[in-house]
């Protein structure tokens, strides 16, 4: 821990977090802080003086000396109250004092307890236990966190890496924790038949009673209690992140929000997402736009309505309609699928470098041929896809109204390379679930229907419109590619035993950094359309393709 000075004044009790448990150590002069931190000065932190008289700056891995004493001398700082000392203890005390200041002046946090356990590299988890405390209400609270430490470039010193997350892993750097009257009443939400949505009954629905309480909760008729709260700083807001109650002393009044979503859909996405690791899916009502089911794996975050990802080859869907407009393709004729296609000074190729001799656009849409649709970007103008995506499909315009926090899509105009990307949804195209099951919706509607959680009824929304529809004969085939995908491409495995008018398109996006790319599918069938993602799951059709038919068979 750098260089330490022997301690001369003598101190009063003070706890130490020491092997994995809180203890009181009475620390007299000199040897006492010896005895507290595990050795002199010079003994754990590893550094010498050069020749010069200079001391060399340590570098390397951390050891576990030195990550387990960082990780001691900070949790003992903070449980005994001592914040300087604690922000000293990181590599931003700034930003470190501001929040472990407001725990305990804002959040009302006392007697924190502290208890660290098992080292993993340079990571160390720790259970939080207190109690908050307002205006003679109080209420215990236990969480668990955890902690980074990292070697300072500079002076080669560890330190705890800050971020707003090592007080509380639901805070964002930029985030408050405050107790107090609650600014928005609670509110009680509905499914479509009455029944009260809760998160002990949908593991996920947490994001979305969030996103309805701060829409709806003054609207509702309802009556704040008091609470523990992630207030949100700039940056969440920016990501439509809400507040977030961490806990209630005091129970308000709850208004009543009733919402589109189907109880027996709901529970079948979430049995379908438990099953899948990073999974994510949507689905809506085709003829209304009604939302029906939303859920992830990862119940901290909304995926299927935040999420902002490369959607890999179900893009191909918004990007087949605009070269069947275009007089670039057409579902049976003849169409390009080399094994490689160079755009913008890059080299493009297939999964596994197939190529399809006089094959038909339909085929290469079936087997989801990269160079089919890459070949034609030389005939597009760079916001050809951009105005396609915007005005036929209500994407990318940042105007939807659902009723909670969302992601309404993003194709930027882009050029060369990263133009050609975006055909086969890869460069700057972004997507969530809810995104890709209304392009699919607006397949088998024939035109756009803006998604909502909440009738616009409720409290008077305009939903979001496109401009113009696709013509007759292009959504018929676009209808015709989807089906034969669906029958006999590369969603026809995961398809199977979905009957009546159904159509699909799998996706796979490379993500850097990854070692397998996200799996994406795509489907309708009736009155129902749906998506998902499975995050680093690898080829769409055999992990996010399951999730989505399954839902599709459930709707009925």
């Amino acid at each position: 821990m750098g260089n330490r000075r022997r301690v001369a004044e003598r101190r009063k009790t003070s706890p130490a977090v020491i092997g994995g448990m809180i203890a009181v150590v009475v620390v007299g002069a000199g040897a006492g802080a010896y005895a507290l931190y595990g050795g002199g000065a010079a003994a754990d932190d590893g550094t010498r003086a050069s020749s010069d008289g200079k001391p060399e700056v340590k570098t390397g891995p951390l050891s576990a000396t030195e990550v387990t004493t960082t990780a001691r001398t900070f949790l003992t700082a903070w449980q005994s109250g001592k914040v300087p000392q604690a922000a000293a203890a990181t590599d931003d005390p700034a930003a470190a004092r501001a929040l472990l200041t407001g725990y305990t002046k804002d959040a009302r946090v006392k007697d924190v307890t502290l208890t660290p356990g098992a080292r993993t590299g340079a990571k160390v988890p720790f259970d939080v236990k207190g109690t908050v405390s307002y205006k003679g209400t109080e209420k215990p609270l236990a969480y668990s966190g955890a902690l980074t430490v990292v070697r300072r470039a500079s002076d080669g010193k560890p330190l705890v890496d800050w971020h707003a997350a090592v007080v509380h892993p639901d805070l964002r750097d930029g985030d408050r924790l405050v107790t107090g009257e609650a600014g928005t009443p609670p509110v009680k939400a509905l499914d479509r038949d009455g029944g009260e949505l809760t998160r002990k009954k949908y593991a996920s629905i947490g994001p979305i009673l969030d996103g309805l309480r701060e829409k709806y909760g003054k609207q509702a008729g309802g009556k704040a209690g008091i609470e523990l709260r992630v207030v949100r700083g700039k940056a969440a807001k920016a990501k439509d992140l809400s507040d977030k109650t961490l806990l209630e002393l005091s129970e308000g009044t709850p208004g009543t929000v009733k919402t589109t979503l189907d109880p027996a859909l709901q529970t079948a996405a979430e049995k379908q997402v438990a099953k899948k690791a990073r999974s994510s899916v949507a689905v809506v009502r085709v003829s209304t736009g009604e939302i029906l089911a939303a859920a992830n794996a990862s119940p901290g975050f909304n995926t299927a309505f935040q999420g902002s990802l490369a959607p890999g080859s179900t893009m191909k869907v918004v990007t087949s309609s605009l070269l069947i407009e275009k007089g670039l393709a057409s579902a049976d004729k003849k169409h390009p699928c080399p094994k490689y296609f160079t755009y913008g000074h890059w080299k493009f190729q297939n999964d596994d470098k197939f190529e399809i001799k006089d094959g038909t656009f339909k085929a290469s849409f079936a087997r989801s041929c990269n160079t089919a649709f890459i070949s034609q970007a030389p005939k597009l103008k760079d916001d050809d896809l951009t105005k396609q995506a915007q005005q036929v499909f209500g994407l990318g315009l940042n105007n939807w109204a659902i009723g909670v926090p969302s992601f309404d899509g993003a194709v930027p105009v882009q050029s060369a390379a990263q133009m050609g990307a975006s055909l086969i949804g890869q460069g700057g195209v972004r997507m969530n679930p809810l995104n890709m099951a209304s392009v699919s919706a607006t397949v088998k509607g024939g035109t756009f229907r803006q998604p909502y959680l909440v009738s616009p009824d409720v409290d008077g929304r305009t939903l979001a419109k496109a401009s113009r529809t696709m013509s007759a004969g292009t959504l018929s085939q676009l209808r015709e590619l989807m089906a034969y995908t669906a029958a006999a491409g590369t969603a026809a495995e995961a398809m199977a035993g979905v009957g009546g008018d159904a159509g699909a398109k799998t996706g796979s996006a490379e993500v850097d950094g990854q070692k397998k790319p996200n799996g994406w599918f795509t489907a309708y069938r009736g009155d129902l359309a749906a998506a998902g993602v499975v995050q680093q799951g690898g080829h769409g059709g055999s992990t996010a393709g399951p999730i989505v038919a399954a839902l599709l068979k459930a709707g009925g």
